[in-house]
């Protein structure tokens, strides 16, 4: 099965929002402040050499305080970053959807992918006939070999496989001929084990 979608489209899992409240909690986003944040990493070291108690609580005070100031840009920064898994580049690269398609091109493109996969399913089922020993992904394979254009091109692909017809149907007879004669060379190797 492949799965396809608008450029504009959105996978629509969870919301960002809540995608940001599951998975990067206040915790862990404290945690990355301390981390980014030149003045909490900063105050983080005064605290730690700190001697007095009344130092201790008014640094823990200025980390707190520092803490509230950054909340709200590191959650929109979480927010945004969550909101660009949910789009069609992101589920293009985890394989989700096989491509963009927009909308107003999308008649041709599904045209074109359905003449295709049906030419192409003939041409694998010729080949795998052919040659008993090929399954379909080596025959697509072989098939490739032969194509002389973008093989992600749906339309140059049905296009070389209308005007490379002939090509294409003396590459199947070659395959069929290489087949029986490794047919009859295993079957001749062993009449000669039987002697």
């Amino acid at each position: 099965m492949s799965m396809y979608a608008d450029p504009d489209s959105r996978g629509g899992i969870l919301e960002p929002a809540g995608i940001t409240e599951v998975k990067f909690r206040i915790n862990d986003q404290i945690a990355v402040m301390h981390r980014l944040d030149a003045e909490l990493r900063e105050l983080d070291y005064d605290l730690s050499v700190s001697q007095s108690d009344n130092d201790s609580i008014m640094l823990q005070d200025k980390i707190t305080e520092r803490e509230e100031t950054l909340k709200p840009v590191y959650l929109q920064a979480a927010t945004e970053f969550a909101d660009l898994h949910d789009k069609t580049g992101r589920m293009i690269a985890k394989g989700v959807i096989e491509a963009a398609v927009p909308w107003a091109r999308s008649r041709e493109f599904f045209y074109y992918l359905a003449k295709r996969r049906l030419a192409q399913d003939d041409l694998v089922k010729q080949m795998v006939e052919a040659d008993a020993s090929l399954t379909n992904d080596l025959a697509i394979e072989k098939l490739k070999l032969l194509c002389t254009c973008d093989w992600g091109d749906n339309k140059a692909v049905v296009d070389f496989f209308t005007d490379g017809a002939d090509s294409i149907a003396g590459s199947i007879s070659n395959l069929k001929a290489a087949a029986i004669k490794a047919q009859i060379e295993a079957l001749s190797a062993e009449l000669e084990q039987l002697q």
